[in-house]
């Protein structure tokens, strides 16, 4: 049974068993009489001491652990020994056979610090400059590249600034430059402290100076003759051997060098994009154009902020919050991969992004379920007026009209945007219209417009579908359909779109112009006798079809027909015919034959005659 003693390193407690402990201690006392004719002695050894105390944190795994003489030998192996203590054949009776010496045998390790002492604002980029061992006047140019090119660089020095910690202790400040942590560079450290500030002083006696380093120079060959003459060759011998690595251990040393070359600059993408994104969104956020920066396939923040009543400001902030704050986060995580020793951002920290990002989060699917909600049900309102003064006997022209106030391009889109109208009112407009062309028996021409829209119920939207504002007007024979649509500013955008259906009397004479051809370019559900290719052709109106009177002979459509009633369909034009009903359906075209029913298949092309029945199957 062994007895544990308690002690304070450091300002640190440990608990350590007293063979461990006896052996520290002599450590210890070695250490300071190695040091008992030193500049700065007092300064060394507490520094000293703090490493120690360091090293044993990071091999105690909780509170109660008890340090013993392995976890003692591993901290004399990195510290190195004092010459006191090295040549001492007493201490080393009950020593194990190791590698002992005057530096750390293990590879230093970097850690990245904020250099003050060499600093013009905060030390990055003296940091930054050990860290990857260039010359901090580079650092200092890419900064100012970043600030005065991309604009970035403010911010991410600032974050730099914040997280990096700053190297205090003489521990860090050697492992800031890779150097190892032991004594012979602490000591170094130290005393090239004072020979900085001795330097520094004016009226010094450089005699004085001589002799002492005379001296130091004296007492430091006289330590190595007597070292030589006691160091005792076999067992240097085994302690090289003890500690040689094996092939394999070289081995995973190596990959394991790889694999953190591979985690640092998987590190730096990860700060490089949460940085990115940060200083996109903090620009977007005060240029109010946040809500058209960030896209989220399949979602429009607009829509989602009209549709819900939510100012677009407070949608800003939602977003900006739900998306910067993982861009932190992002960009958090590259740093803590990147810098080792990195400052905490702290729980209370943490815990407030947490739940800003989950009031964020939860807030965004209430509104976006508010907003599919608002699209439950859809409602029109109908007008249909009579065209009286056009007849089965004129040739009528139907064409698009435009307001450059509002849209210069003759095209269909559902799509919102504001403008101002003639006068000088901002409102919505949106280039959602259909054109569909029938034909009736009656003797006159009549228009139908439908306006509809969409909202919580169909009250809702057919209040909504009636502040649509859509004109027409009819010059002559000339009929002129606006392109567009209109609703007031504060309106929320909610399908809101137009069907335009001119019936023309059959016998008359239709000349749609080009810019109909994507108003009325319809699927063939919508049985518009207006087909594609059929502007600026003069088309005689035939029962439920066209025929075009001026098309060359060439011309691969002459008419074309579309019939359907209740439960049936068919379609003559110049692909062929399709007929269609509830139970059966027959296609005429360039391929042959084809027609289908409930119990027989029948398939004539150029194989054949092929027949098959319900039996066969």
């Amino acid at each position: 049974m062994n007895k544990t003693v308690n002690i304070n390193l450091a300002g640190i407690f440990f608990h350590i068993d007293e063979e461990a402990y006896l052996k520290l201690q002599r450590y210890l006392e070695a250490i300071k009489r190695s040091f008992t004719d030193s500049q700065g002695r007092s300064e060394i050894i507490s520094d000293i001491e703090a490493r120690i105390a360091e090293l044993f944190s990071e091999r105690v795994q909780n509170e109660r652990q008890v340090i013993g003489t392995k976890e003692v030998d591993d901290v004399i192996t990195i510290m190195g020994q004092p010459e006191d203590y090295l040549v001492d054949d007493e201490i080393f009776e009950d020593e194990p056979r190791q590698s002992y010496s005057s530096t750390s045998s293990s590879s230093p390790s970097k850690k990245l610090y904020r250099d003050t002492d060499n600093s013009y604002i905060g030390g990055v980029s003296a940091g930054l400059g050990h860290y990857f061992a260039i010359d901090a006047l580079w650092i200092r140019l890419i900064w100012i590249l970043l600030i005065f090119g991309a604009g970035t660089g403010v911010l991410l020095y600032i974050l730099l600034w914040i997280f990096v910690p700053e190297a205090k202790t003489t521990t860090e400040k050697l492992m800031m430059k890779g150097e190892p942590v032991n004594i012979t560079n602490i000591e170094k450290k130290i005393k090239d402290g004072f020979d900085s500030v001795t330097t520094a002083v004016q009226n010094v006696d450089l005699k004085k100076q001589g002799e002492k380093i005379k001296e130091g120079f004296e007492h430091v060959s006289d330590s190595i003759s007597e070292s030589v003459k006691k160091v005792d060759l076999p067992k240097q011998g085994e302690r090289i051997k003890s500690t040689s690595t094996s092939f394999f251990e070289t081995l995973g040393n190596i990959i394991m060098f790889f694999l953190k070359i591979f985690a640092k600059f998987f590190g730096l993408i990860l700060m490089f994009v949460g940085a990115v994104t940060i200083i996109s969104l903090v620009v977007s956020l005060l240029s109010l154009s946040l809500l058209e920066s960030v896209h989220i396939p399949g979602t429009n923040f607009f829509d989602i902020a009209d549709a819900a009543s939510v100012p677009l400001w407070l949608m800003s902030l939602l977003v900006f919050f739900f998306v910067g704050i993982i861009a932190f986060f992002v960009f958090y995580l590259g740093l803590k991969i990147l810098i080792t020793n990195l400052k905490s951002i702290g729980n209370a920290a943490k815990y407030t992004l947490l739940g800003l990002w989950l009031i964020s989060f939860v807030s965004l699917i209430i509104l976006s379920a508010r907003f599919g909600l608002s699209f439950k049900e859809e409602g029109s309102l109908i007008k249909t007026e009579k065209l009286v003064t056009l007849t089965s006997n004129d040739t009528i022209t139907v064409r698009m009209s435009n307001n450059d106030l509002f849209a210069s391009r003759y095209s269909r889109n559902y799509g919102f945007d504001t403008a101002y109208d003639e006068n000088d009112n901002k409102v919505l407009y949106s280039q959602g219209v259909r054109l569909i062309v029938k034909s009736t028996k009656d003797s006159i021409a009549k228009i139908r417009i439908e306006r509809s829209a969409r909202g919580f119920d169909f009250e809702d939207a057919k209040t909504r579908a009636e502040r649509i504002s859509y004109k027409y007007d009819l010059q002559g024979k000339e009929l002129l359909l606006d392109s567009y649509l209109t609703i007031p500013l504060k309106e929320s955008r909610k399908g809101q779109e137009v069907t335009v259906t001119i019936y023309l009397p059959e016998g008359s004479v239709l000349f749609a112009d080009r810019n109909t051809y994507n108003f009325h370019s319809n699927q063939y559900y919508y049985n518009d006798i207006l087909d594609h290719d059929m502007e600026e052709r003069h088309l005689k109106i035939i029962t439920n079809g066209v025929e075009c009177l001026d098309c060359p002979e060439d011309e691969n459509f002459k008419v074309k027909v579309d019939v359907e009633d209740e439960g049936s369909s068919l379609q003559i034009d110049e692909d062929g015919i399709k007929a269609k009903s509830d139970n059966s359906s027959l296609q005429i075209d360039e391929d042959g034959i084809k027609a289908t029913s409930d119990d027989v298949k029948v398939n004539i092309d150029d194989s054949g005659i092929e027949i098959t029945t319900e039996d066969d199957n």
